[in-house]
């Protein structure tokens, strides 16, 4: 997979689990920064 379908793939799922990017960032013990960064 390249990095713009992995990111796709991240976004994805988390709209389905109904998350926000720092809901995520916090449930994995890193910054929404990071969330972002991977979803771009």
């Amino acid at each position: 997979m390249d990095q713009a379908k992995i990111g796709k793939f991240i976004a994805e799922c988390r709209k389905k689990q109904k998350l926000t990017q720092a809901q995520l960032a916090e449930k994995l013990g890193i910054t929404d920064r990071a969330v972002s960064k991977w979803e771009t």
